[in-house]
């Protein structure tokens, strides 16, 4: 089973989510595709960006997912997630190094070539669970979902109980949203 998993690399509940569904791959059947959802092109016609990033730099980070999707494929986009995730800082080179990828491919931060496919990405994430969502998207067999939006990791077994709840209810005919509490400080 192919899980689509769409994300922005700066959102930092998009990372416990995408931790979560590699946990999912130890206990369930799931091959995960990493897809970008650029929180930049998602917000770029509102009047005032919800990000708070007044200066654009919520695009570097995606740009440089983009160059990689581009030039070695989604698994590499995955590996380099992951590397990029794991840092405390914004060293796009040395996340591309640590993932075996070339790290002049952080020479396209400021640039606008991958801008087209950062929108197109993004829309078709969006196209499945409709407007007024965010990062991440989940989509496998049908099933789409904007979310989970956790502020803990689920480890083994746990994570594939969440698996099993999300798609039982995201496959139900009719559901649209569900919500819990305020979340609490982000913790990895």
């Amino acid at each position: 089973m192919i899980a689509d998993f769409w994300f922005d690399p700066s959102c930092p509940y998009t990372w416990n989510a995408s931790r979560w569904l590699l946990e999912v791959t130890q206990v369930r059947p799931v091959t995960v595709r990493w897809q970008i959802l650029s929180l930049s092109a998602l917000n770029e016609h509102l009047d005032e960006d919800p990000e708070g990033d007044t200066e654009g730099y919520l695009w570097f980070p995606a740009r440089v997912c983009a160059a990689v999707e581009s030039r070695y494929g989604k698994a590499a986009l995955g590996e380099f997630y992951s590397a990029y995730g794991r840092r405390e800082d914004w060293d796009f080179a040395a996340a591309l190094k640590e993932a075996g990828l070339a790290p002049e491919l952080a020479e396209v931060v400021t640039g606008e070539d991958y801008d087209d496919e950062l929108r197109a990405s993004t829309a078709r994430g969006v196209a499945l669970v409709g407007g007024r969502v965010g990062t991440p998207i989940v989509a496998v067999g049908g099933i789409a979902f904007f979310g989970p939006v956790i502020s803990q990791v689920p480890r083994g077994e746990r994570a594939g109980l969440l698996w099993d709840g999300l798609l039982a209810v995201a496959g139900t005919p009719g559901f649209h949203e569900v919500k819990g509490p305020p979340a609490p400080e982000i913790v990895n």
